[in-house]
């Protein structure tokens, strides 16, 4: 690809399971290659060169490494990330963890505040989840769409339903019949792995990445969308083998029947 990627061409990029993971599986979809050069700032007729598009490929392929460009969170709110993350996770703990995915952020801060097992958010702890929900995730390198723009953004758990054995929630409508049509044409094999995720979900798995990545956020952001970004909060869901646990995340899933069966069928079409 000599002399790089110029506008006005098509290309394909790796979607992922709609919420920006890399390492789920993935399907790939064609996307204008205009809409890629304003997502990148690059709009205007400018070019993409070889060396950007090598880069963003292998961030792509060892998206759970750290990079030179990486952005990291200020070594002064290592602690603060710590002790929210703790805290949000004593409310899933408290509410439970289905509740937990539908979960407004308002309702997050009632629960902390009348339970004392939780306790309190605190002004600094209520500012750093501000700050994360409403910063720009370019910046990250994250170049996906922001699909839900406000912290308080409600889901209405009568637009849901929760599906057994897998203490996930669907939205009812084409969510719920493309999950039930899944199953049918796959077998019972296949289960709900994630499926809808609130404002409170995606800011409790983001940041949590991030604490297990040093403070990474570029390379949390490689695997998971940050909170506002996750398209599980407007429909899509992930499935995966059952009793095949968290080597569902990974590529072993691409080895299994389940995975083979939906390529097979078109759920799944790889360029």
């Amino acid at each position: 690809m000599s002399g790089g990627i110029v506008a006005g061409a098509t290309y394909y990029l790796f979607r992922g399971a709609a919420d920006g993971t890399q390492n789920n599986r993935q399907q790939i979809v064609e996307i204008p290659e205009s809409s890629v050069l304003q997502s990148v700032g690059l709009s205007g007729g400018m070019c993409v060169t070889d060396e950007f598009i090598k880069d963003g490929l292998d961030k792509v392929k060892n998206f759970d490494n750290n990079f030179n460009d990486d952005i990291f969170l200020e070594a002064e709110k290592i602690k603060l990330l710590h002790q929210t993350v703790a805290r949000m996770k004593r409310v899933q703990r408290l509410v439970g963890y289905g509740n937990f995915s539908l979960l407004r952020f308002d309702d997050m801060l009632r629960y902390a505040g009348n339970y004392s097992a939780v306790g309190d958010f605190s002004r600094q702890e209520k500012e750093f989840i501000e700050e994360v929900f409403f910063a720009d995730a370019s910046n990250y390198g994250f170049l996906g769409n922001k699909v839900i723009t406000e912290l308080t953004a409600n889901i209405n758990k009568a637009d849901t339903v929760k599906v057994p054995r897998s203490g996930h929630y669907l939205f009812k409508g084409e969510a719920l019949q493309t999950y039930t049509r899944l199953r049918k044409d796959v077998g019972d094999s296949l289960v709900l792995t994630s499926g809808v995720r609130g404002v409170v979900k995606q800011i409790h798995l983001f940041l949590n990445k991030a604490m297990k990545t040093d403070g990474n956020l570029s390379r949390a952001s490689r695997s998971l969308a940050p909170p506002g970004h996750s398209y599980h909060g407007i429909g899509d869901f992930d499935v995966g083998k059952v009793n095949f646990g968290e080597a569902n995340f990974t590529a072993r899933f691409a080895d299994t029947a389940e995975y083979k069966r939906l390529v097979e069928l078109g759920y799944i079409e790889i360029r």
